[in-house]
């Protein structure tokens, strides 16, 4: 089960002033690995057009855009990295979770996607994903906002 829930770390406090902002989301993952489309989570916070930064500051999770109408592709980008990432026991980290780490760092941990009209500009098949693989946790995304040059937060 995925719950959001949304802080606004800056805000814009002068209308139609361009100015960047920070929204931190939170998801709850239930699985030890998962791969949860955020895309609408994004686009909920986002309005006018500009660039927005979309990332993950935890070392065992990440930030990917990818196809979001098949599951199977989530699920093929699981297996694939377990099929790369063997062997736990050559890792030497002591928490155990050595193959979570290094899955993290081929995902990723943020992307920048531009916006238009509110929504993100992705192609027709893509969406943003939120990489669980140390799970079940509590994790935040934080989405920075840069709305264009007139435009206000």
């Amino acid at each position: 089960m995925t719950l959001w829930a949304t802080y606004l770390v800056e805000s814009c406090p002068n209308a139609g002033h361009n100015r960047q902002h920070m929204t931190r989301l939170t998801v709850e993952t239930a699985q030890l690995k998962e791969i949860i489309d955020i895309t609408s989570n994004v686009e909920a916070h986002l309005s006018g057009s500009g660039m927005v930064y979309i990332y993950c500051p935890h070392t065992t999770a990440g930030i990917a855009i990818n196809e979001i109408s098949d599951p199977d592709v989530r699920r093929d980008y699981l297996t694939a990295l377990d099929d790369i990432i063997t062997c736990e026991s050559q890792f030497h980290h002591a928490e155990g979770n050595s193959k979570a780490h290094v899955s993290a760092i081929f995902t990723g941990c943020g992307q920048w996607v531009p916006y238009e009209d509110g929504k993100l500009v992705l192609g027709r098949w893509q969406g943003v994903w939120f990489c669980e693989f140390d799970g079940p946790r509590k994790r935040e995304v934080w989405v920075t906002i840069q709305p264009n040059a007139g435009e206000s937060c």
